[in-house]
């Protein structure tokens, strides 16, 4: 288990759910209009805009929402406008950390983010230090209590999926790329509600951590993923159960 996973399991385990969904609404409703303005506000020709609603809705977005960042990403109502952009660096012990970010002020948002970094024991490196090092990659979760192993992993392998994977009460399926949309249909037109469909970046390798090391990475994690401006963090830490658990007690 490694970055996102990783920092997943560390969020439930310290509880923190509430906070996050707060922070998740804004972050896909900033996502939605990004997708809006970028490919149109029809999510039937816009991949992008559907995957985001797919997780609005999974998370209890009201449609109200929805619709309304939508409209401002076309345009039909007034908004901030927002810039993509990803910066790389460095965390404890030498990991790799990329974050993906949706900004209205680029200068400000790098500023706070080389802050937090070096306030952590990392460093904020140039673009493409660390890149190579992710692979990107389709990932859907399911609820296990929906559907059953077999039935899942036969709907999603015959539309392209690669494998099947379980995180505490999650099935995770990775796809490539390509395919990510056929197998997002597949399990759509079988009316397996999804918690989240996204393109994503997997680690080919991980750093193991201990001890200090350990709690100075949870902690930069923590601060870049708590950033308002910051979408997505991806890092290529690994840390054993038990640290894990003394670190989240």
């Amino acid at each position: 288990m490694s970055g996102h996973s990783k920092w997943s399991t560390i969020k439930r385990k310290k509880g923190k759910a509430d906070a996050e969904r707060g922070r998740l609404f804004t972050r896909l409703i900033k996502e939605i209009t990004v997708a809006a303005r970028a490919g149109g506000g029809d999510p039937d020709a816009n991949p992008r805009l559907r995957a985001a609603i797919t997780t609005a809705k999974a998370g209890n977005m009201p449609a109200d929402n929805i619709k309304k960042a939508i409209m401002r990403g076309t345009g039909e109502l007034p908004g901030v406008t927002y810039e993509e952009t990803t910066y790389e660096g460095y965390g404890p012990g030498g990991v790799a950390v990329m974050v993906e970010v949706l900004t209205d002020n680029k200068n400000r948002t790098v500023a706070e983010v080389r802050h937090l970094f070096s306030k952590r024991n990392g460093n904020l490196g140039e673009n493409g230090c660390v890149a190579w090092i992710f692979d990107r990659q389709g990932l859907i979760q399911i609820e296990q209590a929906k559907i059953g192993e077999d039935d899942l992993m036969e709907i999603v392998l015959d539309a392209g999926a690669t494998d099947i994977d379980t995180d505490g009460d999650l099935y995770e399926v990775t796809t490539p790329p390509d395919n990510f949309e056929d197998v997002r249909a597949a399990l759509e037109a079988k009316g397996i509600e999804m918690i989240s469909a996204e393109i994503t970046r997997v680690p080919q390798n991980t750093v193991r951590l201990e001890s200090k090391q350990a709690e100075q990475m949870i902690k930069l994690f923590e601060a870049l993923d708590e950033h308002d401006d910051i979408q997505k963090v991806y890092a290529n830490f690994d840390i054993d159960d038990e640290i894990l658990e003394q670190l989240s007690g």
